[in-house]
């Protein structure tokens, strides 16, 4: 099932941890991913990249692979401490329409990519550079591991400040109700707050 730009719109409105609730508290990439400047939120269909470890050749090749409105997810075989993204990269891919890009490794030139308003979401800074072997054995669009979340293309991926969650195309829909219902039910909880009921009694845990 092909996510449709409907459901985009919909993902791109819910929070993060919302929908890892609703998917049955799974789909969340490690913790340590977050987004370079804390305003950035991330919403589309990923283009998965399997790279060698401290090269970002095939990084630039996927740039060009993508369509406008994917988010690349970059698995580096767990060679973390590089940046693979920076100023060059952020430009291309804006330049291509691209909806942002998760890293499970370092980036870098992190005040200019919080500048160029592109969504990078990264392990962290790290100046280290990359190698470019052309001939380096990799991938696009197969799938990926990223901490114990497989990743595969076109999989729905949404980051904000909290983090990111990566769904599977055909859970998508169902994700989607049950993520805003859980919204509603929250809203209705924080106005019961407000008028003065306290967490105990709404969820049911007053002890006897």
């Amino acid at each position: 099932m092909t996510i449709s730009d409907e459901m985009l719109r919909r993902a791109s409105r819910l929070p993060t941890a919302t929908l890892h609730e609703a998917f049955g508290k799974r789909g969340n990439l490690p913790s340590a991913i977050k987004p370079v400047s804390p305003n950035f939120r991330v919403c589309g269909r990923a283009v998965t990249v399997h790279g060698p470890g401290g090269d970002n050749v095939w990084i630039h090749r996927a740039i060009y692979e993508a369509q406008p409105g994917d988010v690349l997810v970059i698995c580096t075989n767990s060679s973390y401490e590089h940046g693979y993204w920076g100023e060059i990269m952020s430009t291309a891919a804006l330049e291509r329409g691209l909806a942002g890009v998760v890293i499970d490794g370092g980036a870098r030139d992190g005040a200019l990519l919080a500048e160029f308003g592109f969504p990078v979401f990264s392990r962290g800074l790290c100046i280290k550079g990359t190698g470019k072997d052309l001939d380096a054995v990799a991938c696009i669009n197969k799938p990926v591991m990223i901490g114990d979340v497989v990743v595969t293309a076109g999989d729905l991926v949404v980051g904000d400040g909290d983090g990111v969650v990566a769904i599977p195309q055909a859970e998508v829909d169902d994700v989607l109700e049950r993520a805003e219902c859980r919204e509603d039910d929250e809203a209705s909880i924080l106005e019961r707050l407000r008028q003065g009921e306290s967490t105990l009694a709404i969820y049911g845990w007053v002890l006897p």
